[in-house]
């Protein structure tokens, strides 16, 4: 039970203290320190609390002992605004020091009033002058006791105060601060050291770094701490640290720095280390999309520029070769469109890692993006003849393994790429020139079956060449009107015409009649056969809006050759009926000649074109029938009118009996089907005789006409 003067500044400490304290206590509120004294002279509390001139003064008139306990001491602030008023400032300063220096001072006055004792019965002088005497030898005591123990208690408090500041500091930085002694050991860690290891301050200190790190992340710390500690030298540099169960690993920026003594000695280190291993993942990802491809791994196409560069540079200066191999993978776009593209994607992933297997460390692998693959070979022989077995043995290897099947998520699947090869060092090269002929080469390995490799030769740049000039050209001649339509009929059992096919030529005024052979997959590549194709479609209509007043040409049909590209166009349908409406043709003698290679891609889609189509009355026929890849399933689904037997089946029909066979089988399939029949490239009389035993009815080829203008 503890007095206290009811509203005062103890009740409120003591309540607050003895409650954090965990001390069962009651405190009893009194209207005076009087009243408090007499209460506890009385026994009726156990404690009075009061202020100190008051106890000092009164405590042995009431017989009560003074405790140790004391409270917080107050402290008077004067406060003005920061940077101003200093002379006031100044002036309270000074006139402080007065009073505290003067015996007669207000502040003398009110301490010998509060503090002086209380008067005593009178006594002899000489008496007076003894306690006077020891009175003053104790005060003088006391004094110089007590001004010794507020200056200690003073610049403990300052002391404490300006740690808390620097603790406070050090643990809100986001750094990880730390003091070292010579041995290695932690001294001092701020909180961010603490969490990292997660431990209290006191199981850091005294703990050599192996408690927290694995040995390896020891070892290169040993080894930047020493040079501060034993050379004095403030180090600043990257630590990859690993936590020493290994589940943590991160990189810190650090700097390290000596602490001295007096004499120069160095007794500590002081590191500041600052986590940057994010920082450090999002330039090594940076640096990964810009030169790194997502989907395999392997480098991309600039950093293979930049390699290639550099192997450019030192071939000039070393007598040895490189090569450089391009390498598509064959018709990835078949895979893409039956099994779609994760399974493609899955495909280039397995197919990089069988790349990487046929290549040396020195070797640079690279995807240079869709489905091609570039490998540039280092170190081979300064021979060419040498360079090149060299390179060959590199693509056979490449070629068997890409041989095996592949597993696509339980699916196996067989692919085959196409490499083209040229080599680098001895000459002066050009980047731009060595990739243009890899590529080369790897078109000329695709035109000559796929599967392959080839070397690039000056030739194939030629080739290049005439290529870009011919298809200039073709953008001419379309703008232009150089085209014409020749026209090649097929006959019946009787030899009357009853179809011709539109045949596409073009007369160029420098190369003459140029070959469809060699200008139509120039215009398939460019984009040209779709506007092509508008054109022969609208010329053909035309035509047949000419023959319709013509008793001799009025019922023949004109069969049109349609591109797969051409075919492909979402507005196909619309096309075919604009060039109808707008020349006012017979839909009815209007035939379009599709290959089967236009029927596996989308049967759905190509269905419902050709059913629209039909609608407007539209025939179809299937051209180069049985070389393709349509199954019985497919015509049965397609609604076709014709099927056109391929020349190849014709050529040998009289000499070769499977040819005839594959025939007598069309010629049947036809008529069960209830589709018109017709062989392609009948030559002479035995040959439409034989097609005639085995049941055929219509004919076209050079026995019956060469394709000519009308």
């Amino acid at each position: 039970r503890i007095a206290v003067l009811d509203g005062s500044v103890q009740q409120g400490y003591l309540r607050q203290w003895l409650a954090d304290s965990g001390i069962g206590f009651e405190l009893v509120p009194v209207r005076s320190f009087d009243e408090g004294f007499a209460m506890a002279a009385r026994g009726e509390v156990d404690l009075a609390a009061v202020n100190r001139f008051y106890g000092e003064r009164h405590a042995a008139e009431a017989g009560l002992d003074a405790t140790p306990i004391v409270f917080q001491p107050a402290r008077l602030y004067f406060v003005v605004p920061h940077g101003r008023h200093a002379d006031l400032l100044a002036a309270i300063e000074r006139h402080l020091a007065d009073w505290q220096s003067r015996p007669d001072s207000f502040r003398e006055q009110v301490i010998a009033r509060w503090v002086a004792a209380p008067r005593a019965p009178a006594v002899p002088p000489a008496v007076w002058w003894a306690v006077a005497g020891l009175g003053g030898l104790s005060a003088a005591g006391l004094g110089l006791s007590q001004m010794l123990r507020r200056r200690v208690a003073r610049q403990t408090r300052d002391l404490r105060a300006s740690e808390d500041r620097l603790a406070t500091i050090l643990n809100s930085v986001d750094a990880f601060i730390y003091i070292k002694d010579r041995a290695l050991r932690y001294q001092y860690a701020n909180r961010k050291v603490c969490d990292l290891f997660g431990r209290p301050l006191e199981r850091v200190v005294g703990r050599p770094d192996a408690d927290f790190f694995d040995p390896a992340t020891c070892a290169n710390l040993r080894s930047n701490d020493l040079r501060v500690l034993e050379k004095g030298e403030r180090v600043e540099t990257e630590e990859t640290n690993r936590s020493a169960d290994g589940s943590v690993l991160a990189t810190y920026l650090s700097i390290k720095l000596p602490l001295r003594r007096p004499d120069g000695s160095v007794y500590a280190l002081c590191g500041i280390s600052t986590d940057i291993t994010r920082h450090r993942q999002a330039e090594d990802e940076i640096h990964r999309l810009a030169f790194y491809d997502p989907l395999t791994g392997l480098p991309n196409r600039r950093l293979l520029v930049d390699r290639l560069q550099q192997a450019l540079g030192g071939a000039a200066r070393h007598p040895e070769h490189g090569a450089l191999l391009f390498i598509d993978v064959d018709n990835f776009k078949d895979l893409n469109d039956t099994l779609g593209h994760p399974q493609g994607d899955l495909l280039l992933r397995r197919l990089a890692e069988r790349l990487g297997g046929c290549v040396r460390a020195e070797d640079t692998l690279a995807r240079q993006g869709g489905d091609e693959f570039v490998i540039m070979l280092r170190g081979l022989s300064a021979e060419v003849d040498e360079a090149v077995q060299q390179a060959r043995r590199v693509t056979d290897k490449i070629l068997q393994q890409v041989g095996d099947p592949f597993d696509l998520d339980g699916r196996p699947y067989r692919a085959s790429v196409s490499i083209g090869v040229t080599l680098f060092g001895g000459r002066d090269e050009q980047l731009d020139d060595l990739l243009k002929q890899a590529d080369l080469a790897m078109y000329r390995a695709k035109a000559e079956g796929r599967s392959a490799a080839r070397f690039f030769d000056p030739e194939m740049q030629v080739q290049v060449s005439r290529r870009t000039a011919l298809e200039s050209a073709l953008h001419h001649a379309l703008a232009v009107g150089a085209f014409e339509l020749h026209y090649q009929p097929e006959v019946d059992l009787d030899g009357r015409w009853c179809c011709v096919e539109a045949l596409l030529r073009w007369r160029d005024p420098q190369r003459g009649m140029v070959s469809p052979r060699e200008f139509i997959p120039v215009a398939e590549a460019s984009g040209l056969i779709v506007p092509i194709g508008r054109w022969v479609l609208d010329e053909a209509c035309r035509k047949l809006v000419a023959w319709a007043q013509d008793p001799e040409r009025r019922e023949w049909r004109i069969a049109v050759n349609v591109s797969a590209r051409q075919f492909r166009q979402p507005d196909f349908v619309d096309q075919v009926r604009q060039a109808l409406q707008s020349a006012g043709a017979d839909p009815q003698r209007l035939e379009l000649e599709l290959t089967e290679s236009q029927l596996v891609d989308d049967v759905e889609s190509v269905a419902g074109r050709i059913g629209a189509l039909k609608a407007l009355g539209v025939r179809f026929a299937l051209d180069d029938f049985g070389t393709g890849y349509s199954s019985l399933g497919v015509l049965k689904r397609l609604p076709l009118d014709k099927l056109k037997i391929d020349q190849s089946f014709v050529r040998d029909l009289l000499t070769d009996a499977q040819d005839a066979s594959i025939v007598r089988a069309i010629v049947t399939l036809g008529a069960t089907l209830e589709l018109e029949v017709v062989a392609e490239g009948v030559e002479n009389a035995e040959q439409r005789a034989a097609l005639e035993a085995l049941g055929c009815h219509g004919f076209q080829g050079y026995l019956f006409g060469r394709p000519a203008p009308m």
